[in-house]
């Protein structure tokens, strides 16, 4: 097991490429289940979560090479129709396969999904949208069986927006027999470029990037490429690294657009943001941050993944601030750790109110999540003297090795091997 070694204080300069963003590549990927042949998938990140999934396609029946950020998935020789529980615990995105599976083959047997041990998020709207569409489900021994004699259209509402759901809803819908609507729809970047994707491949979908999706089912669909996004929330949290730093970066960023509100955050903080192209420069040099609420909601809205570090940067500025999460009302064990390193945050029921600091004070904390995880690392890059940082594997999961590009821009920061837990 890996800890990070931080040593605070360190301001950044540079450049850094933002990676792939993993959480629209693990939609994109089951979706290569509904045709047969050969996908290709460029711009995908090397993190632990991809390789789960990686794992898992293969588990059942999928031939993929990956290289140099492109995964070839060939779909033409499906042999199983089931997750099992040893790939799905590690991951709740597994429950993607579930749509395509059902709709290509009339059955999927899927663990139910593990991940981030935070919350309760249950898949109820996966599953009753699946009912809508005609499947049979039954929940025996921690698996989810699905069967069908042929997926039919049907309208279908979500009463919470939801990405995953509107992902299996989507995927199941296109090879179903008529038409679906589907209402209250994610219109998060990751599904838009499903959407897209599932286009290429030959699918009928209207309303992308709306609300309301309008899918006509067809036969059969075909094999397809596409470029993953860049990720939204890495490319927060460096720029929020940078923040905390009080330093100056550029970052490589071609759908900036796509995190529109955490950058008007950051610049009522004080910081300076401009865009050249794809290049977004964030200027924190010599500001005395001042303390922003902020609420998280659906997309467009600020997005409760950056949450945990718009909390550790509120650590340091003056005044008090309240962050809220609607989406995730327990989302909060950074907060104990961050409280580890001098922080002043007490938590009220969903919110947390943060005091600002004058300074942080490096100390051993723990990992809990992924996002949590980074932000533990945000406020170590800050901190007076060493900061370790346990647990990076929840880091790995969504992270591209982070600390190289922090290093890349100045950070004194080192991976380390250890025994503790």
């Amino acid at each position: 097991m890996d800890k990070f070694v931080i040593t605070g204080g360190k301001k950044l300069s540079g450049i850094v490429e933002i990676s792939g963003a993993k959480n629209a590549a693990l939609a994109i990927m089951p979706a290569c289940l509904l045709n047969d042949g050969i996908n290709e998938l460029t711009n995908i990140p090397e993190v632990n979560d991809i390789f789960t999934m990686i794992k898992l396609l293969n588990h059942l029946g999928i031939e993929s090479n990956f290289e140099k950020h492109k995964l070839i998935i060939d779909s033409s020789n499906i042999t199983h129709q089931d997750a099992p529980y040893e790939h799905v615990k590690k991951m709740r995105a597994s429950v993607y396969v579930l749509g395509p599976l059902l709709a290509k083959y009339g059955k999927a047997t899927v663990s139910l999904p593990g991940g981030c041990a935070w919350g309760p998020r249950p898949i109820n709207l996966h599953l009753e949208a699946m009912k809508k569409l005609g499947a049979n489900i039954e929940l025996e021994d921690g698996y989810i069986i699905a069967t069908t004699d042929g997926l039919r259209g049907a309208k279908i509402h979500f009463d919470i927006s939801s990405v995953g759901a509107t992902g299996n809803a989507v995927m199941a819908a296109v090879l179903a027999k008529g038409s679906t609507l589907i209402s209250n729809a994610a219109i998060e970047p990751e599904i838009t470029l499903l959407c897209e994707f599932l286009k290429r491949m030959g699918a009928n979908i209207g309303g992308i990037g709306t609300q309301k999706l309008e899918i006509e089912g067809v036969s059969s669909l075909a094999p397809a490429n596409t470029r993953i996004i860049s990720d939204r929330i890495e490319a927060g949290t460096i720029l929020t690294a940078a923040a905390i730093t009080k330093s100056k970066i550029d970052i490589v960023d071609s759908e900036i657009e796509h995190l529109e509100s955490v950058l008007w955050k950051l610049e009522e903080t004080g910081a300076k943001l401009f865009k050249n192209n794809d290049i977004m420069t964030i200027d924190a040099r010599d500001i005395d941050h001042k303390s922003v609420d902020v609420s998280t909601s659906i997309y467009p809205g600020f997005p409760t993944d950056m949450q945990a570090q718009w909390t550790a940067l509120m650590c340091l500025t003056e005044g008090t601030s309240t962050i809220t999460d609607n989406i995730y009302i327990d989302r909060f064990k950074h907060v104990p750790e961050l409280n580890r390193l001098g922080a002043d945050i007490e938590i009220i029921r969903n919110s947390t109110v943060v005091r600002g600091v004058k300074k942080l004070k490096g100390a051993k904390v723990m990992s809990t999540d992924l996002r949590a995880s980074a932000s533990l690392v945000l406020a170590g890059l800050a901190a007076e003297g060493t900061t370790e940082v346990l647990r990076i594997y929840h880091l790995d999961r969504g992270y591209q090795k982070i600390e190289e590009k922090l290093r890349l821009l100045g950070a004194e920061i080192e991976r380390v091997s250890t025994t503790e837990f």
